[in-house]
């Protein structure tokens, strides 16, 4: 690695700087590598606060993803895959320029990432919680964070408490908070205890309590409150509440529950923020139809593409709506986006090796 005075020799550093800050993403891991100027700038907290200000900031998406080849043509010969036992992966695209790829592996684990593992993005890096650990099938406590500007994984403190799995799991907008509740115990007890994790301190915060136990819900995060919606106690596995709730950061308290939040017979797993502040979620028979939380009610706003109603996933960014799903189960996914300004669709050219099934995934800026 090469020392220099200045961050680009004959300039000075905030046309440098502004050079650095233009630099794309998947170059970024590259840059940082030249010398140890480029990796004291890109590294610092305030880069990407300047890369947002100069407008040179793109949304990526990233998936924990099955992969789509045979056992034949994968290219790590260590890796076993077999029908039952998918091998899910991370996966990157930039909807802007069309590209996608693979995020490095974990270290440790060749099999892939854990099976129903939260994964948030936080600022510049890619959080993984949890998950079923693939060896022993039982529920994992470890917490894997991706740097996207450095390019390497390391190690956060593990969640204390009890071994939970099917939490909800979200990131606030300050871009450092990652916020877990409910799920299940290893007795499949639902849960409704609450926990905040801090990824730059590495440190987890226990929370109060939500108001009853939440095992499935969905989180989301908006407005500067974590919301947690729907879930089900233990004595009514898979029959899904309607009811929600709002934990607010400023107050440190949690709000009224909302009764009837949900529409009758909806599940809460296709419910996401959206970028003007309202909820989004598919609704109606097979989740087909995109609504909009319209005060106390849901405005069906556009119908879901026939070939992705089946095991979708969704989620938004700038005034975009993202959707990937299939047209029955086992297919190829294909994937769309929802303009939320004329909500008209485009298709999505989603390449053949990134067609496998989409389990969970996240919006990041960058």
């Amino acid at each position: 690695m090469l020392e220099m005075d200045s961050i680009i020799p004959g300039l000075i550093d905030d046309l440098g700087r502004e050079c650095l800050i233009r630099v794309p993403f998947y170059e970024l891991p590259t840059a940082t590598s030249v010398c140890k100027k480029w990796k004291s700038e890109i590294t610092l907290s305030e880069f990407r606060v300047q890369r947002k200000r100069a407008g040179v900031t793109r949304p990526i998406i990233v998936l924990a993803q099955a992969q789509s080849e045979g056992p034949n043509e994968n290219s790590d010969p260590g890796v076993k895959q077999h029908p039952s036992k998918p091998t899910y992966q991370l996966t990157v695209s930039d909807p802007t320029a069309g590209t996608w790829g693979h995020l490095p592996p974990i270290p440790g684990l060749p099999e892939g990432l854990p099976m129903f593992s939260g994964l948030v993005g936080s600022g510049s890096c890619l959080v993984v919680i949890g998950g079923w650990d693939l060896e022993t099938w039982k529920a994992s406590k470890s917490v894997y964070i991706y740097n996207f500007l450095s390019g390497k994984w390391r190690r956060g403190e593990d969640m204390p408490g009890v071994r939970r799995s099917f939490f909800g799991c979200a990131a606030s907008d300050d871009d450092r908070t990652v916020i877990i509740a409910g799920g299940h115990d290893e007795d499949k007890n639902a849960l409704s205890s609450v926990m905040l994790y801090d990824v730059e301190e590495d440190k987890w915060v226990p929370l109060p309590d939500m108001s009853q136990p939440r095992d499935e819900c969905k989180a989301i995060f908006q407005r500067g409150s974590f919301h947690v919606i729907s879930g089900y106690p233990t004595d009514m596995q898979g029959c899904f509440v309607r009811s929600a709730e709002s934990f607010s950061l400023s107050t440190w308290k949690w709000g009224p529950v909302v009764e009837e939040f949900l529409e009758a017979g909806a599940g809460p797993g296709l419910c996401v923020a959206g970028p003007d502040g309202r909820v989004y979620a598919c609704i109606g028979r097979r989740s087909g139809d995109v609504a909009v939380r319209m005060g106390d009610r849901w405005q069906v706003v556009a119908e879901v593409p026939a070939d992705v109603r089946s095991s979708h996933w969704m989620n938004t960014y700038g005034d975009k709506l993202v959707v990937i799903g299939c047209s029955k189960f086992g297919e190829p996914q294909s994937g769309y986006m929802l303009d939320l300004k004329n909500y008209k669709w485009t298709k999505i050219d989603v390449p053949k090796k990134f067609s496998g099934h989409v389990q969970c995934g996240f919006v990041l800026e960058l």
